[in-house]
Protein backbone atom coordinates (compact mmCIF):
# COMPACT_ATOMS: atom_id res chain seq x y z
CA UNK A 1 0.00 0.00 0.00
CA UNK A 2 2.85 2.31 1.17
CA UNK A 3 4.36 1.82 -2.31
CA UNK A 4 1.41 2.66 -4.28
CA UNK A 5 1.21 5.54 -2.57
CA UNK A 6 5.03 6.44 -3.24
CA UNK A 7 4.38 5.73 -6.95
CA UNK A 8 0.82 7.92 -7.23
CA UNK A 9 2.87 10.71 -5.07
CA UNK A 10 5.60 10.59 -7.77
CA UNK A 11 3.63 10.93 -10.71
CA UNK A 12 1.14 13.42 -9.86
CA UNK A 13 4.33 15.45 -8.57
CA UNK A 14 5.93 15.22 -12.20
CA UNK A 15 2.54 16.10 -14.13
CA UNK A 16 2.21 19.30 -11.68
CA UNK A 17 5.74 20.01 -12.65
CA UNK A 18 5.30 19.76 -16.52
CA UNK A 19 2.05 22.38 -15.78
CA UNK A 20 4.76 24.36 -13.75
CA UNK A 21 7.05 24.26 -16.70
CA UNK A 22 4.24 25.37 -18.95
CA UNK A 23 3.55 28.26 -17.01
CA UNK A 24 6.75 29.53 -16.24
CA UNK A 25 6.99 29.43 -19.97
CA UNK A 26 3.98 31.76 -20.06
CA UNK A 27 5.48 34.23 -17.30
CA UNK A 28 8.54 34.35 -19.34
CA UNK A 29 6.38 35.38 -22.41
CA UNK A 30 4.75 38.08 -21.23
CA UNK A 31 7.99 39.29 -19.95
CA UNK A 32 9.43 38.91 -23.49
CA UNK A 33 6.11 40.98 -25.13
CA UNK A 34 6.26 43.68 -23.08
CA UNK A 35 9.77 44.57 -23.74
CA UNK A 36 8.96 43.64 -27.70
CA UNK A 37 5.84 44.83 -28.29
CA UNK A 38 5.93 47.67 -31.30
CA UNK A 39 2.51 48.12 -32.15
CA UNK A 40 0.18 49.61 -28.52
CA UNK A 41 0.64 51.75 -25.79
CA UNK A 42 2.95 49.33 -24.38
CA UNK A 43 5.59 50.50 -26.08
CA UNK A 44 5.10 53.77 -25.52
CA UNK A 45 5.37 53.12 -21.22
CA UNK A 46 8.43 50.96 -21.80
CA UNK A 47 10.36 52.83 -23.80
CA UNK A 48 9.77 55.96 -21.25
CA UNK A 49 9.26 54.08 -18.00
CA UNK A 50 11.84 52.56 -16.45
CA UNK A 51 9.73 50.87 -14.08
CA UNK A 52 8.03 49.39 -16.66
CA UNK A 53 10.77 47.64 -17.96
CA UNK A 54 12.33 46.54 -14.72
CA UNK A 55 8.73 44.91 -13.78
CA UNK A 56 9.36 43.12 -17.12
CA UNK A 57 12.61 41.72 -16.68
CA UNK A 58 11.65 40.64 -13.24
CA UNK A 59 8.53 38.45 -15.19
CA UNK A 60 11.33 36.86 -17.57
CA UNK A 61 13.46 36.14 -14.34
CA UNK A 62 10.66 34.78 -12.63
CA UNK A 63 9.62 32.75 -15.92
CA UNK A 64 13.25 31.19 -16.73
CA UNK A 65 13.76 29.71 -13.07
CA UNK A 66 10.34 28.66 -12.61
CA UNK A 67 11.02 26.86 -15.69
CA UNK A 68 13.93 25.32 -14.88
CA UNK A 69 12.57 24.25 -11.32
CA UNK A 70 9.91 22.42 -13.17
CA UNK A 71 12.73 20.60 -14.84
CA UNK A 72 13.98 19.70 -11.72
CA UNK A 73 11.57 18.67 -9.88
CA UNK A 74 10.40 16.35 -12.83
CA UNK A 75 13.77 14.69 -12.69
CA UNK A 76 13.72 14.62 -8.70
CA UNK A 77 10.28 13.31 -8.92
CA UNK A 78 11.41 10.34 -11.16
CA UNK A 79 14.25 9.38 -10.16
CA UNK A 80 13.18 9.88 -6.07
CA UNK A 81 16.32 11.87 -5.62
CA UNK A 82 15.98 13.48 -2.16
CA UNK A 83 18.61 16.65 -2.68
CA UNK A 84 16.92 17.45 -6.38
CA UNK A 85 13.69 17.09 -4.27
CA UNK A 86 14.79 19.27 -1.05
CA UNK A 87 16.79 21.82 -3.31
CA UNK A 88 13.48 22.02 -5.64
CA UNK A 89 10.98 22.76 -2.15
CA UNK A 90 14.05 25.70 -1.03
CA UNK A 91 13.48 27.01 -4.65
CA UNK A 92 9.70 27.29 -4.60
CA UNK A 93 9.36 28.34 -1.07
CA UNK A 94 11.72 31.21 -2.72
CA UNK A 95 9.99 31.94 -5.31
CA UNK A 96 6.52 32.07 -3.89
CA UNK A 97 7.84 34.34 -1.60
CA UNK A 98 9.39 36.84 -4.28
CA UNK A 99 6.23 36.34 -6.10
CA UNK A 100 3.83 37.79 -3.13
CA UNK A 101 6.63 40.50 -2.69
CA UNK A 102 6.34 41.77 -6.36
CA UNK A 103 2.66 41.42 -6.23
CA UNK A 104 1.92 43.88 -3.40
CA UNK A 105 4.79 46.02 -4.75
CA UNK A 106 3.06 46.63 -8.14
CA UNK A 107 -0.45 47.25 -6.32
CA UNK A 108 0.38 49.62 -4.19
CA UNK A 109 2.27 51.19 -7.25
CA UNK A 110 -0.72 51.37 -9.44
CA UNK A 111 -1.93 54.62 -8.92
CA UNK A 112 1.56 55.74 -9.47
CA UNK A 113 2.21 53.69 -12.68
CA UNK A 114 -1.52 55.76 -14.29
CA UNK A 115 0.25 59.09 -13.14
CA UNK A 116 3.45 58.42 -15.08
CA UNK A 117 1.04 56.81 -18.42
CA UNK A 118 -0.87 59.73 -18.35
CA UNK A 119 2.26 62.13 -18.27
CA UNK A 120 4.07 60.37 -20.45
CA UNK A 121 1.44 60.51 -22.93
CA UNK A 122 0.57 64.56 -22.37
CA UNK A 123 4.39 64.97 -22.82
CA UNK A 124 4.59 62.76 -26.15
CA UNK A 125 1.24 64.58 -27.29
CA UNK A 126 3.10 67.90 -27.11
CA UNK A 127 5.95 67.01 -28.81
CA UNK A 128 4.54 65.29 -31.68
CA UNK A 129 5.69 66.65 -34.76
CA UNK A 130 4.39 66.06 -38.60
CA UNK A 131 6.08 64.05 -40.48
CA UNK A 132 8.94 63.04 -38.00
CA UNK A 133 9.35 59.12 -37.97
CA UNK A 134 9.16 58.43 -34.45
CA UNK A 135 8.10 54.92 -32.72
CA UNK A 136 6.81 56.65 -30.28
CA UNK A 137 4.49 58.62 -32.59
CA UNK A 138 4.00 55.89 -34.43
CA UNK A 139 2.67 53.53 -31.27
CA UNK A 140 0.49 56.21 -30.10
CA UNK A 141 -1.34 57.00 -33.33
CA UNK A 142 -1.91 53.12 -33.57
CA UNK A 143 -3.51 53.45 -30.46
CA UNK A 144 -5.79 56.51 -30.95
CA UNK A 145 -6.85 54.33 -33.99
CA UNK A 146 -7.45 50.58 -33.21
CA UNK A 147 -9.03 52.25 -29.73
CA UNK A 148 -10.77 54.80 -31.39
CA UNK A 149 -10.43 57.62 -28.81
CA UNK A 150 -8.04 61.31 -29.22
CA UNK A 151 -5.75 62.44 -26.78
CA UNK A 152 -5.46 61.72 -23.17
CA UNK A 153 -8.31 62.94 -20.94
CA UNK A 154 -10.06 64.38 -23.87
CA UNK A 155 -9.15 65.67 -27.72
CA UNK A 156 -8.42 68.71 -26.32
CA UNK A 157 -5.10 67.57 -25.27
CA UNK A 158 -3.86 67.81 -28.77
CA UNK A 159 -4.78 72.07 -28.55
CA UNK A 160 -1.44 71.72 -26.39
CA UNK A 161 0.75 70.90 -29.51
CA UNK A 162 2.27 73.96 -30.97
CA UNK A 163 2.86 72.88 -34.04
CA UNK A 164 -1.05 71.80 -34.85
CA UNK A 165 -2.33 75.32 -33.37
CA UNK A 166 -0.52 77.00 -35.17
CA UNK A 167 -1.94 75.66 -38.49
CA UNK A 168 -4.57 78.80 -39.90
CA UNK A 169 -6.41 75.86 -41.50
CA UNK A 170 -8.89 73.34 -39.62
CA UNK A 171 -6.02 70.51 -39.20
CA UNK A 172 -6.45 67.52 -36.71
CA UNK A 173 -4.16 64.41 -35.88
CA UNK A 174 -4.85 62.12 -38.75
CA UNK A 175 -5.30 59.10 -36.33
CA UNK A 176 -7.84 60.77 -34.07
CA UNK A 177 -10.32 60.94 -37.47
CA UNK A 178 -13.90 59.22 -37.24
CA UNK A 179 -13.42 56.30 -39.06
CA UNK A 180 -17.13 54.51 -40.63
CA UNK A 181 -15.50 50.33 -41.00
CA UNK A 182 -14.32 48.83 -38.30
CA UNK A 183 -10.74 48.19 -39.99
CA UNK A 184 -8.64 50.70 -41.51
CA UNK A 185 -4.66 49.97 -42.55
CA UNK A 186 -2.88 51.33 -42.68
CA UNK A 187 -3.11 53.78 -40.08
CA UNK A 188 -2.70 57.47 -40.63
CA UNK A 189 0.18 59.01 -38.90
CA UNK A 190 1.04 62.98 -38.57
CA UNK A 191 -1.98 65.89 -39.11
CA UNK A 192 -4.54 65.90 -41.83
CA UNK A 193 -6.68 68.85 -43.52
CA UNK A 194 -9.71 69.18 -43.09
CA UNK A 195 -12.13 68.00 -46.17
CA UNK A 196 -12.78 72.27 -47.24
CA UNK A 197 -10.53 73.14 -43.97
CA UNK A 198 -10.10 76.65 -45.46
CA UNK A 199 -8.25 79.09 -43.12
CA UNK A 200 -10.78 80.45 -40.79
CA UNK A 201 -10.75 83.38 -38.46
CA UNK A 202 -10.25 81.60 -35.18
CA UNK A 203 -7.73 79.63 -37.06
CA UNK A 204 -7.11 76.06 -36.23
CA UNK A 205 -10.38 75.05 -34.12
CA UNK A 206 -10.55 71.79 -32.33
CA UNK A 207 -14.60 71.86 -32.33
CA UNK A 208 -14.17 71.49 -36.77
CA UNK A 209 -12.41 68.92 -36.10
CA UNK A 210 -13.81 65.47 -37.68
CA UNK A 211 -12.04 63.29 -34.49
CA UNK A 212 -13.03 61.30 -31.31
CA UNK A 213 -14.07 63.55 -28.82
CA UNK A 214 -13.34 60.55 -25.99
CA UNK A 215 -9.84 60.49 -24.15
CA UNK A 216 -7.75 57.49 -24.19
CA UNK A 217 -7.21 57.47 -20.51
CA UNK A 218 -10.59 55.25 -19.23
CA UNK A 219 -10.19 52.71 -22.01
CA UNK A 220 -6.62 52.22 -21.93
CA UNK A 221 -7.16 51.60 -18.00
CA UNK A 222 -9.83 49.10 -19.11
CA UNK A 223 -7.52 47.33 -20.74
CA UNK A 224 -5.14 47.22 -18.34
CA UNK A 225 -8.26 46.32 -15.91
CA UNK A 226 -9.18 43.10 -18.23
CA UNK A 227 -5.07 42.15 -18.52
CA UNK A 228 -4.50 42.55 -15.35
CA UNK A 229 -7.02 39.92 -14.36
CA UNK A 230 -5.72 37.60 -16.52
CA UNK A 231 -2.36 38.51 -15.32
CA UNK A 232 -3.86 37.58 -11.74
CA UNK A 233 -5.60 34.08 -12.74
CA UNK A 234 -1.92 33.25 -14.22
CA UNK A 235 -0.55 34.10 -11.14
CA UNK A 236 -2.65 32.58 -8.69
CA UNK A 237 -2.39 29.24 -11.12
CA UNK A 238 1.02 29.21 -10.40
CA UNK A 239 0.59 30.19 -6.59
CA UNK A 240 -1.73 27.04 -6.43
CA UNK A 241 0.74 24.71 -8.49
CA UNK A 242 3.51 25.81 -6.24
CA UNK A 243 1.76 25.12 -2.84
CA UNK A 244 0.72 21.60 -4.03
CA UNK A 245 4.49 20.80 -5.40
CA UNK A 246 5.67 21.93 -2.37
CA UNK A 247 3.48 19.58 -0.51
CA UNK A 248 4.11 16.59 -2.97
CA UNK A 249 7.88 17.60 -3.09
CA UNK A 250 8.44 16.71 0.98
CA UNK A 251 5.65 13.86 1.50
CA UNK A 252 7.89 12.20 -1.77
CA UNK A 253 10.96 13.14 0.11
CA UNK A 254 9.98 11.50 3.64
CA UNK A 255 9.53 8.13 1.53
CA UNK A 256 12.83 8.20 0.13
CA UNK A 257 15.05 6.88 2.93
CA UNK A 258 17.96 5.64 0.66
CA UNK A 259 19.99 8.06 -1.21
CA UNK A 260 20.98 6.56 -4.87
CA UNK A 261 22.83 9.37 -6.89
CA UNK A 262 23.00 6.78 -9.99
CA UNK A 263 19.80 7.54 -10.79
CA UNK A 264 20.30 10.85 -11.79
CA UNK A 265 20.73 11.10 -15.54
CA UNK A 266 24.58 12.17 -16.69
CA UNK A 267 25.00 13.92 -19.89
Amino acid sequence: MGSACIKVTKYFLFLFNLLFFILGAVILGFGVWILADRSSFISVLQTSSSSLKVGASVFIGVGAVTMFMGFLGCIGAIKEVRCLLGLYFAFLLLILIVQVAAGTVFYFNMGKLKEEMGNIVTKLIEDYRDGQEDRLQEAWDYVQAQVRCCGWASFYNWTDNAELMNRTGVTYPCSCEVKDDDHSFPVKTGFCDAPGGNVTQSGNDPELWPVYHEGCMKKVQVWLQENMGIILGVCVGVAVIELLGMLLSICLCRHVHSEDYSKVPKY
